[in-house]
């Protein structure tokens, strides 16, 4: 099969003949429609995240078809259309035992982040050499090979190449919305940054019914898909301009909720200041590791709250389904998030495109 391989940091991918093995007890084989490329993607290119075990197969945003399954796993069968999620929680631990599954940090969901299976192995390779799948996805190539936990069924009426964003940037900024801030209807919110995720914190958002969703960003363009999901007001920032002062100019005292989906620690201080007295922040951006954020101590006395978010609280077999129905009754849309189709020998375009920041998301479609 081919893939797009990561083999030096801040270097083009390089699209090549991969070797791929069948699936081992507990395993499924992909045939992969569509990837998203996430700016995740990107930092795994860059050297600037944890994740990062080169050589490797980048993309985490897949949806294909099941070719084949592995000794033991009972729910899927072959022609099974599924989306591969950001992780696969391991099951059995005392977090996955008592519901708590997004805190699972069990050594097989850390293998997992590693591009590892849980016996410290990988399924793909060239001439011997073993190659780590992103987060165990990999999904920049024509197949995978995940473990049974690590993929959630869909209805086959749904479009793969749309799908395939809910294994990342869709679920990361609905989930914001939905299950890291809980939004109440009725709310001010306030969403910094219009790209892939901060999009989807906005169609979040809405569906929880927040009154007033203010879109801020420095391109135009994007605040106006913003305001197309659902977005009722456009704030267009200039270079150096306070975001906090212009969230505040619009909504005096403060958002009840203010995202920040960017990952720059300075934009983090600036959201979590144009929240109101018990409001909430949430820093959805991935930072560089080891940055600081410099909060104001004073704003925590009025009991304002910074929450972290990783990947927006996402169980993947409750919030893809819950996303699929969102889907279908109308109340998500994914399509206008497709900036651009690409080949997969066409992969470098879709990075380029992330470091310009001009698009929401680019998907290649195999």
């Amino acid at each position: 099969m081919q893939a797009a391989v990561l083999r030096e940091f801040n270097a083009p991918l390089r699209v090549e003949e991969v070797e791929i093995e069948s699936p081992h007890a507990g395993e499924i084989l992909v045939k992969l429609a569509a990837s998203g490329v996430c700016r995740s993607d990107l930092h795994v290119q860059e050297g600037r995240s944890v994740v990062a075990r080169l050589p490797m197969v980048l993309g985490h945003e897949g949806a294909g078809v099941v070719e084949e399954v592995g000794e033991g796993v009972t729910g899927f069968a072959t022609g099974d259309p599924v989306v591969i999620a950001l992780y696969g929680p391991c099951g059995e631990c005392g977090e996955c035992r008592s519901g708590d599954i997004t805190a699972c940090m069990s050594e097989t969901r850390q293998n997992n982040m590693f591009g590892l299976m849980p016996d410290g192995t990988t399924r793909l390779s060239v001439g011997g050499e073993a190659l780590h799948p992103m987060v165990g996805a990999g999904s920049l190539g024509e197949y995978t090979v995940v473990r049974e936990a690590q993929a959630v069924k869909i209805p086959a009426d749904v479009s793969l190449d749309q799908a395939c964003l809910t294994g990342c940037g869709v679920t990361t900024g609905v989930g914001a919305a939905l299950n890291t801030a809980a939004v109440k209807p009725g709310s001010n919110v306030a969403v910094v940054g219009c790209g892939g995720v901060g999009l989807n914190v906005v169609q979040g958002a809405r569906i929880a019914g927040a009154t007033r969703i203010l879109a801020v960003d420095l391109q135009t363009s994007k605040l106006d898909l913003a305001s197309d999901l659902g977005a009722t007001e456009g704030v267009h920032i200039q270079p150096g301009e306070s975001i906090s002062e212009a969230i505040l100019a619009r909504v005096p005292g403060g958002v009840d909720y203010a995202f920040e989906a960017i990952g720059k620690p300075d934009v983090v201080v600036e959201v979590f200041a144009a929240t109101k007295s018990g409001g909430t922040a949430v820093m959805v951006g991935s930072p560089p590791a080891g940055e600081a954020i410099p909060v104001d101590g004073r704003l925590l006395f009025s009991d304002r709250k910074l929450m972290g978010c990783l990947g927006g609280g996402n169980i993947p077999q409750r919030d893809i389904p819950r996303l699929m129905g969102f889907l279908a009754n109308g109340s998500l849309r994914i399509e206008p998030l497709i900036s651009q189709r690409l080949r997969l020998d066409q992969v470098n375009e879709a990075f380029d495109a992330l470091r310009k920041g001009e698009l929401a998301r680019s998907v290649i479609v195999f």
